[in-house]
């Protein structure tokens, strides 16, 4: 029997763009209502986050926007729809949690991450608040500067060893 190759890190797609568009105040992790060719395709890393976030109601998370591509050996009797709305597996006190954040004025809750967990699909969302222009402006300075003062640290250290 073949081994399956692992994924060295056990990430299947990050959402960049939630951490530039959002301050991240609470993480959380829910699992995947999944179907056999959804696994098969995150299996082979077809996902995308962007634009994604959770839809709250009915006492329910569900995970829309994720687009997961179908593999082209998927099975020919089941229709695959690339952007269905997934349901998020949380428990009751996190699903309160998460409620009663949302209803507060400025917070969303959107998924940051899809990743393996042993055999199990996961997903980090978070609880989020939206940056404004000049808040994302003040991110990519702070992110610059530490930049430049790790490149400074490198070759101050270099030019010490010779």
């Amino acid at each position: 029997m073949a081994k399956q190759k692992k994924h060295p890190s056990g990430t299947i797609a990050l959402n960049k763009k939630a951490l530039h568009d959002y301050f991240i105040e609470h993480k959380f992790e829910a699992g995947l209502a999944l179907s056999g060719w959804e696994v098969k395709s995150l299996r082979a890393g077809k996902a995308q986050l962007v634009d994604s976030y959770v839809l709250l109601k009915d006492d329910e998370a569900w995970l829309m926007g994720c687009h997961i591509t179908p593999l082209t050996t998927a099975s020919t009797h089941v229709y695959a729809d690339p952007t269905r709305t997934r349901k998020l597996l949380l428990n009751k006190r996190e699903l309160e949690k998460l409620f009663g954040s949302v209803q507060q004025k400025g917070y969303t809750c959107v998924a940051l991450s899809l990743y393996w967990k042993q055999h199990l699909v996961k997903c980090e969302i978070a609880l989020a608040k939206g940056k404004k222009d000049f808040d994302k402006r003040h991110t990519e300075k702070e992110r610059d500067a530490d930049r430049e003062v790790q490149r400074a640290m490198r070759t101050k250290g270099k030019g010490s060893d010779e």
